[in-house]
């Protein structure tokens, strides 16, 4: 039978990977190790050095190619269910490839232990659980191995609390903060997955920003503030950052001050 494992790695530290995500590197048959194709390869090499730690051969270790998302038109949905798409066909044909009594595109049908490295925890913002319903599999085939959350390092690193006593936060995305304002009742957000510097169009006086990149790597960069003051600073440092290693992996926290 085939199973599955989904395993949250956090930021890639090797000092952030939980006794039960290690176990189950080590006893996956295959590791599925996907590559990008907008010069990431610093990036992938932390996993491969994740797994070198962990003394994984490279013969159970399958590279594939990631699929490029189509960008254009306004349809956001189904350029994601697209690329999702696309990404669990790539997967497949690793499956049939690498894995005994593989049968074509049939999965299923191919027997042993599967891993996929997801960053953070698979459970948030993160993508890999709906690829992986692509593959009809059945619930008890899919495992999911939880891991460190980047908000998780990035209050560490900041030596914060993620909520104010009582209070509520939330968690959300840069596109959300730009197309929906600042959500009513919460006064401390988390915001991932932005590209665009969404916090540049906050313009609350009374916001701190706890910003945070490459979080629980050696190139790790903090910047705390009056948002207002140092907005502009940490959008230069991050595009700095950003031709200096060729990808960057970033989140924030905004705070209204009481």
């Amino acid at each position: 039978m085939l199973e599955l494992f989904l395993i949250g790695i956090g930021t890639g530290n090797p000092d952030h990977i939980t006794r039960e995500a290690e176990k189950a590197i080590r006893q996956a048959d295959l590791i599925l190790l996907p590559h990008k194709e907008d010069n990431k390869a610093e990036l992938a090499q932390v996993r491969m050095t994740l797994l070198q730690h962990l003394c994984v051969d490279s013969s159970r270790i399958a590279h594939f190619d990631m699929p490029v998302r189509r960008q254009q038109g306004d349809d956001y949905e189904q350029q994601v269910n697209e690329w999702h798409d696309a990404i669990a066909e790539r997967w497949r044909a690793c499956l049939s490839t690498h894995l005994p009594a593989g049968h074509g595109h049939e999965s299923g049908h191919e027997r042993g232990r599967v891993a996929l490295l997801v960053w953070g925890d698979p459970a948030l913002y993160d993508s890999t659980l709906r690829i992986a319903s692509r593959l009809g599999l059945a619930k008890t085939q899919v495992k999911v191995v939880p891991g460190i959350t980047s908000m998780q390092v990035l209050c560490s690193a900041h030596g914060i609390a993620l909520n104010d006593i009582g209070a509520p936060f939330l968690v959300t995305t840069g596109r959300q903060l730009r197309e929906a304002a600042w959500p009513a009742g919460v006064d401390t957000l988390v915001v991932m997955l932005d590209g665009q510097c969404s916090y540049e169009q906050v313009v609350e006086p009374d916001v701190d920003i706890f910003w945070g990149a490459y979080l629980g790597m050696p190139q790790q960069i903090l910047m705390q503030g009056r948002l207002a003051q140092i907005k502009a600073d940490i959008s230069a440092r991050r595009q700095q950052a950003r031709q200096q290693h060729g990808w960057i992996m970033d989140i924030y926290l905004l705070r209204r001050r009481s």
